[in-house]
């Protein structure tokens, strides 16, 4: 134990060597002793100090990692708020909406999307193919042999055998690996049973296909099926442009867009509105507020909490450099605004009010005025390269990135904590060795006091009396 300081009260020491000898002289006169007891006073009295500075470290060590932590999920948050804001997708994200029935329509891209009106006038939407057999006999055999079955230029396999029917084809089908997008189904109707084949696929190339092989009923090809519905292509305009569609979901016929056809929608001329989405722009900067307030709760409470009783309202990180830093700099950065050519905007141009608790307050009216008002101060201070979004997001990420500022105090104090479990260790193994020490010790002056009991006994048969002054007599 070089490491552990041994300096303990000698007044405590000395106190309880006293009071182990009366214990010891007292059990010469056949009274109890609690070795163990005192032996364990013994060895706190002796640890105790290092004991307590130990776990004061540890206590402290663990508080700070805790609200280190705590400080770093803050600022996580944060960085998840400024994203869109960084990068400038919050602030130009798009609504569609249609004037009619039958056509939806959403943002695939809004960096590719641009806001204006267009007319789409549907003349048809795509549909499936899809081909009856003629009747069959229930549970009879259409024969064996290879039977081909495809959808547009992908096509399959499947060996048939004479014990299979139209019912077991039609689960092969189904459930075969290398099913081509066709989906098989066996109808019973008053002249027998029919298989249908239904291509999964819309449109004019994905036209179903079954062609029958040697040895199997030439029904089941596809010239004596009956087409019960065409593949089509879905057609419309835009703006008068034609378009054609494989599939009802339609992509990019307007750039950035995504359009989906229904049946309800034949027939009808509608107009598609894509207009910049400020209920999302306004929901973004909220968000922001409300983590960037959120850190500023949160370092609060683990500095100086005023709502707490007096003696508590110190908080772990108290006086920490890293934190006050944190704090001061996000404060910096928000009042500081951005310039852009010869004007200064701050954030309390869109409604965004720095408080003089440190926090942010949002004006709803005003922030979707200068939204929707396209306002010069909103470009200003969320421009991807320069601006309040950007900037707080670079200085965030050097704390919350791996292996950044806050990991890496995050190591060191648990490398302290190693050690001072080392230490703790070394302390419990120090403490086992005075204990075995002490006892025996006690065992030793036991034994002896023993020898001299047993002495006393023997001169006091020898000499009479009781062993007490004055009352040897002789023989």
């Amino acid at each position: 134990m070089a490491s552990m300081s041994r300096t303990t009260s000698s007044t405590d020491t000395t106190t309880l060597l006293q009071q182990a000898a009366q214990s010891i002289i007292s059990g010469s006169t056949k009274s109890t002793l609690d070795v163990n007891s005192l032996v364990s006073a013994m060895v706190t009295a002796r640890t105790a100090a290092q004991a307590a500075a130990l776990t004061t470290r540890q206590n402290a060590d663990n508080a700070e990692l805790s609200a280190i932590g705590k400080i770093k999920s803050a600022l996580a948050a944060l960085q998840t708020a400024l994203a869109g804001l960084s990068d400038g997708t919050a602030l130009n994200q798009l609504s569609v909406d249609a004037s009619g029935d039958g056509v939806a329509a959403t943002v695939a891209s809004a960096k590719d999307a641009t806001e204006g009106n267009f007319s789409i006038a549907v003349s048809g939407i795509a549909t499936g193919s899809k081909i009856s057999s003629r009747a069959f006999a229930a549970g009879a055999s259409p024969g064996s042999g290879t039977l081909t079955i495809g959808s547009g230029s992908s096509s399959m396999q499947l060996n048939v055998s004479s014990s299979d029917s139209l019912s077991s084809i039609a689960k092969a089908i189904n459930t075969a690996p290398a099913n081509p997008g066709v989906t098989a189904r066996v109808i019973t109707a008053t002249d027998g049973q029919h298989l249908v084949l239904a291509s999964r696929q819309t449109g004019a190339a994905a036209s179903v296909t079954i062609s029958a092989g040697a040895g199997l009923d030439a029904r089941l090809n596809t010239a004596s099926f009956t087409q019960i519905s065409a593949g089509k292509d879905a057609t419309f305009s835009i703006d008068g442009n034609p378009v054609t569609s494989a599939s009802n979901t339609v992509m990019n016929a307007i750039t950035g867009i995504t359009l989906n056809l229904t049946a309800a929608s034949v027939g009808t001329t509608q107009t598609i509105s894509i207009s910049k989405d400020a209920d999302a722009s306004v929901k973004a900067i909220n968000d922001f507020v409300t983590a960037y307030n959120g850190y500023i709760s949160t370092a609060k409470g683990l500095t100086w909490d005023a709502t707490q009783p007096s003696g508590k309202q110190a908080g772990p990180l108290l006086g920490d450099a890293m934190t006050t830093s944190i704090t001061t700099r996000l404060g910096s950065l928000i009042a500081q605004g951005i310039t852009a050519g010869n004007k200064t905007f701050s954030l309390s141009a869109i409604g965004v009010n720095l408080k003089h608790d440190g926090t942010l307050a949002v004006d709803g009216g005003a922030l979707k005025t200068a939204l929707t008002g396209n306002s010069p101060a909103v470009s200003a201070l969320f421009n991807v390269k320069t601006g309040i979004g950007a900037a707080l997001n670079a200085f965030v990420s050097t704390y919350t990135k791996s292996s950044g500022s806050i990991d890496q105090r995050t190591q060191t104090l648990n490398a302290e904590l190693g050690k001072l479990s080392d230490q703790a260790t070394q302390l419990t193994r120090y403490q086992e060795t005075l204990t075995r020490q002490y006892n025996a010790q006690f065992s030793a002056l036991n034994r002896l006091m023993t020898i001299m009991q047993n002495n006393t006994q023997y001169l006091n048969q020898l000499f009479g009396g009781g062993g007490l002054s004055g009352t040897l007599r002789g023989r």
